[in-house]
């Protein structure tokens, strides 16, 4: 049987370099791409894969990236598409040159590899996951570009399950929410900077309402992406998985209710609610 072969779209850092070496760890063969050389390289080099330095966001970038692991591994099991940057801002701050920039990668990106990878992917009957956000299901402070290209990420996700499946073509979402790694180290941060706190300190306030009470380890959105890009998610498309440690299925209206993690008693409060 032959070996499965990984395209990791942004597999230079963070969830990418973890997704790396998790399916690497599987047995697959990976194709590392990204547009800085160096850290592909090394990502490369620590899992026997390849490395691709382009730029999805450009058609033939993305057209060139696909290309080279074929060449180099003569098929493509599984895509996933790990790019992401951000610029903050609200809409009456936000520039349309900074805008375009992040829904270029983002969103853009995501549609061109894709684009590029699935007639390979059709003849592999192969699966497609992309990394996402928690901010593509929920807004963000000061974050409309970024929250916006999430939330197209997710639904093109959706269209390409709901067009590929029917030529065994998987396509699922992942949305990670506060994950250790650089993107997120930076805006721990700033955080930092404005509370007059230090970075953990930083990490603590931003996830006091989750209910795991921490932010996740890249290792742990890892697994979930190399289960849906796997023959173990055989039957899972177009799903939208949250890594988030519970914090989407928290009610921020009923925050005042909290009892510093202690689960109510049945019986002790009357009905907060009408339904």
């Amino acid at each position: 049987m032959a070996t499965p072969t990984v395209l990791i779209s942004g597999g230079g850092s963070g969830i990418g370099a973890a997704v790396a070496r998790r399916m690497a760890g599987s047995g697959y063969q990976v194709c590392v791409g990204g547009r800085r050389s160096g850290p592909i390289d090394d990502v490369a080099s620590s899992t026997g894969g390849h490395a691709v330095s382009a730029d999805v966001s450009d058609a033939d970038g993305a057209a060139a990236m696909v290309s080279a692991c074929i060449e180099r591994f003569g098929r493509l099991d599984s895509l996933v598409v790990s790019s992401g940057t951000s610029a903050s801002g609200t809409v009456g701050e936000q520039t349309l040159e900074r805008w375009s920039g992040v829904l270029a990668t983002n969103l853009t990106g995501a549609f061109l590899v894709c684009q590029a990878a699935l007639p390979h992917l059709i003849e592999a009957r192969g699966a497609i996951v992309t990394v996402a956000s928690l901010a593509g299901l929920r807004a963000d402070p000061a974050s409309a570009a970024y929250c916006s290209s999430k939330a197209g990420l997710i639904m093109l996700t959706k269209c390409i399950a709901l067009d590929y499946g029917p030529l065994g073509v998987r396509a699922n979402c992942v949305c990670p929410g506060w994950i250790q790694t650089a993107m997120a180290d930076a805006a721990m941060d700033e955080l930092a900077a404005r509370t007059a706190i230090d970075r953990d300190g930083a990490y603590s306030l931003a996830v006091a309402h989750v209910p795991a009470r921490r932010a996740g380890r890249v290792e742990e959105a890892a697994e979930a992406i190399a289960w849906l890009a796997s023959p173990a998610a055989s039957y899972v498309n177009g799903a939208v998985l949250t890594v988030d440690g519970g914090a989407a299925i928290v009610d921020a209206g009923t925050l005042a209710f909290a009892t510093d993690g202690e689960p109510a008693v049945a019986g002790d409060e009357n009905e907060r609610r009408e339904t």
